[in-house]
């Protein structure tokens, strides 16, 4: 076997973090800052924070790659280039991870000269997508996790010479397809292409049989790849191991580093892959699963009876005669380390820092806050500690930066070029999406999503008058099926196609006859993606629908292509490759806030759909005044079981998407 050895890319949300990946022995450090970063949750830096740690991390032979990997609103791009313009600078990164297509030439205006690396929120998702992302002048894609080890082999031997693959290989899971999840925007504008999340996919939903137990039917069990990262050794253009986590502390990062620098270097010895696993099972983080990666053995990472949460089971608590909270510790509890008392959605969650040492089988006491009881039988995780070693580590790596001088403040004043704006469009064009071919004479207005079963359907004469829809995932194994249904489409006559990733362009020919559409799973949401698009050869694009009113109003005006949107009809929380077995397709589920959804299964994916509607009706005055021209109803049947919408939802639009 032919071994290369990819980088550990280790995950830092704040300095001790960073700290810890460095002692570890990283190849490299992700770290965001306090904007444009899709874990806005966590601690974040400042730029001159961060460019300390990063020249420390070069004296150290340890790169740095900053996440800027979020939606860009209108109103963003100048701060955005200001950012870069200010970090190319300062920190001088070796890579930004990015996912709108704008990011692009916002850090070309910036002077940045570094590597582009797209994020998997921007969905790669299948082998012809490396081609397109690479005439962009992307050097590295980090592949979907939904993804097992034959689809890596696949977009491996896809991928373009000056083009490398990150993979992830530990960390939490997401139900939904990054980049395809719209769940915490639908129900409260916590966008998570924003890294806003609340995770409403974790909450316990139940099935609308009174005798179902409410089960975390969407909450997944953590990654933890250990031993079977050995076969990607093989696999040169793998350049990456990416360990997710910023929102954890340098305990985490510490051990699963150190875990997977010695399954990297030592894949052949047995002890040491036995040492590495121990340390991933002390790593603090939830429980693990291989998920899919296995072709041959895949795992559905959900266990719907689990509680959700990450961390080390230390105790369950007791009360006092008083009332009063306590529990016995299992194991020996350090003073600094961080526990949690319970999970987020129940009575009485807080967490706690222990101030001493507590032996085994100790008493520790739990503070009562608020007016909130505390439930005996309660769980109490250890969720960060302090261990000695690595304290020391922390300190003699802090004492090295403390020298380090960098500017305090460096300033930008850089204002972004926008495209050219085209002339507001004449003509108005409403268009209604289908499963299939509606019966009749079909007009202009008819869009349909592309399969088989709707070709086989659809007249040949009306072929060419349809504008088709291809789906907004497209998976490794799926491709040469897909490949084969828009050949038949193009040899029956189809010309207007409506791609809802940026990448299925490449799937088509050069054929000045064809005409492309950017659909709204594309999550336009400002000019300068816009014009990339333009640049590929697209003719128009739907806006993202999750935007709020000021951002949607403001595109149309620096857009130099015709702008759609979704006015009505069914949008999904979220597109998943997974399912758990104790979740009934077509049937109402109901979250604890009385939220109503529902899951269907198209190819190899389950949509999950809310009970109710988008609809913006109202608006649409206000949005063709405002310079749209294209307006999209997605009808999507509702089953039988799922109980009649009495709301609509306008999705952000009387919010502020932060």
């Amino acid at each position: 076997m032919n071994e290369h050895k990819p980088e550990i890319l280790a995950p830092a949300g704040d300095k001790t973090s960073f700290l810890a990946a460095i002692a570890a022995g990283a190849d490299a450090v992700y770290a965001g800052l306090k904007h444009f970063s899709a874990r806005m949750e966590a601690y974040n830096f400042a730029t001159g924070e961060l460019a300390a740690l990063a020249e420390l991390g070069r004296e150290n032979g340890v790169k740095t790659y900053i996440p800027m990997n979020t939606l860009v609103k209108p109103d963003d791009m100048d701060s955005a280039a200001r950012l870069i313009d200010r970090v190319t600078r300062s920190v001088k990164p070796d890579g930004l991870i990015i996912q709108d297509l704008s990011m692009v030439e916002l850090a070309h205006q910036a002077g940045y000269e570094g590597e582009l690396h797209l994020s998997t929120l921007a969905n790669a998702s299948h082998p012809a997508a490396l081609k397109a992302a690479a005439k962009l002048g992307i050097n590295r894609v980090v592949v979907p996790r939904e993804l097992n080890l034959d689809e890596i082999k696949q977009m491996a031997e896809a991928c373009p010479e000056n083009m490398s693959l990150e993979m992830f290989v530990h960390g939490a899971l997401c139900y939904s397809v990054s980049g395809r999840c719209y769940w915490s925007s639908f129900f409260g504008g916590k966008s998570s292409l924003r890294g806003r999340c609340v995770q409403p996919c974790r909450r316990i939903y139940g099935g609308a049989k009174r005798k179902e137990m409410p089960k975390r039917l969407f909450s997944c069990l953590d990654l933890s790849l250990d031993v079977l990262t050995k076969p990607t050794l093989s696999i040169p253009q793998v350049k990456s191991w990416k360990i997710e986590g910023r929102k954890k502390g340098p305990h985490y990062v510490y051990y699963t580093v150190t875990a997977y620098r010695m399954l990297r270097d030592n894949p052949n010895d047995a002890k040491t892959k036995k040492d590495a696993t121990e340390l991933l099972d002390l790593a603090l983080g939830r429980p693990t699963s291989h998920s899919v990666f296995l072709p041959q053995r895949p795992y559905t990472p959900l266990d719907p009876s689990n509680e959700t949460g990450s961390g080390f089971l230390i105790g369950i608590t007791k009360q006092e005669k008083n009332g009063k909270p306590y529990f016995n510790c299992r194991q020996e509890l350090l003073d600094g380390d961080f526990l949690r008392i319970g999970y987020q959605d129940q009575p009485g969650h807080q967490t706690l820092k222990i101030r001493k040492f507590i032996p085994k089988r100790g008493k520790v006491s739990i503070p009562v806050r608020g007016r909130t009881s505390l439930k005996s039988g309660t769980k109490v995780f250890l969720i960060d500690r302090r261990e000695e070693g690595l304290v020391k580590a922390l300190k003699q790596l802090d004492s090295k930066l403390s020298k380090i001088k960098v500017a305090e403040k460096t300033a930008s004043n850089l204002q972004v070029e926008l495209p050219h704006p085209i002339r507001k469009p004449e003509r108005v064009a409403y268009h209604t999406l289908q499963r299939n071919p509606p019966k009749g004479k079909t007009k202009f207005g008819t869009d349909v999503w592309l399969s088989m079963n709707a070709l086989k359907r659809t007249p040949r004469p009306a072929v060419s008058k349809i504008w088709w829809h291809l789906p907004p995932v497209i998976w490794p194994n799926e491709e040469k099926d897909i490949q084969k249904i828009i050949d038949i489409c193009l040899s029956g006559g189809g010309r207007d196609f409506v791609l809802n990733s940026p990448w299925q362009k490449v799937m088509f020919p050069e054929d000045d006859r064809l005409r492309f559409h950017a659909g709204p799973f594309c999550n336009v949401s400002n000019p300068l993606t816009v014009a990339e698009l333009a640049d590929m050869g697209f003719a128009s694009a739907y806006v993202s629908p999750e935007l709020a009113r000021e951002d949607f109003l403001a595109l149309p005006a620096a857009s130099p292509l015709p702008l759609g949107v979704v006015l009505s009809g069914m949008w999904p929380l979220g597109i998943s490759r997974i399912i758990a077995d104790e979740t009934e397709l077509m049937s109402p589920m109901y979250s604890q806030k009385k939220e109503v959804c529902w899951a269907r299964q198209y190819g190899q994916s389950y949509w999950i759909y809310p009970g109710w509607p988008l609809d913006f009706s109202a608006e649409r005055k206000v949005l063709e005044n405002a310079g749209y021209s294209m307006f999209l109803d997605i009808q999507e049947p509702l089953p039988k079981s799922v109980p009649e919408p009495t709301r609509t939802s306008n999705f952000n639009w009387d919010l502020t998407l932060l």
